[in-house]
């Protein structure tokens, strides 16, 4: 990930990749090769209160802040949604909490996402992105 890249300039390198594929299928195999990625998750950081409520599948997300920049970790054991991490991970890890506050997931709408996953995976992908925004709010407010 470029640190130098804001968000919303993230989100938009992401819908640029997509815009290679011309079905589904493509982008589906995308996202599964983009979690394929996803550095290792220590086994320790695989405790009920990382867990992620909401998800079908099981998700654990850890995070850490380093000066003003909030990093994200997580994982899953499905592959479509390890994928889904990524794309998260992509344009909300390593940055400021009050950018991330202030970045709406339009990607989410414009990659047709909501309409393309079944409805437990859109919910565990609202679930992740709802502890993510928990997460840089407590933060900024702590800042």
């Amino acid at each position: 990930m470029t640190t130098e890249a804001t968000a919303e300039q993230a989100q938009q390198e992401l819908l640029d990749e997509f815009e290679m594929f011309d079905n589904w299928m493509d982008r589906y195999q995308y996202i599964i090769d983009m979690g394929k990625q996803l550095p290792a998750f220590p086994e320790e950081w695989k405790t009920p209160e990382r867990k992620i409520q909401g998800c079908q599948s099981n998700v654990w997300m850890h995070y850490r802040r380093e000066g003003d920049m909030l990093h994200f970790d997580a994982i899953s054991d499905a592959a479509i949604v390890s994928g889904l991490i990524a794309v998260l991970l992509r344009i909300y890890s390593g940055r400021p909490a009050g950018e991330i506050c202030a970045t709406s997931p339009h990607f989410m709408q414009d990659l047709g996402l909501d309409k393309h996953l079944s409805p437990t995976r859109s919910n565990g992908l609202h679930a992740m992105l709802k502890t993510i925004y928990e997460v840089a709010a407590r933060e900024a407010a702590s800042a």
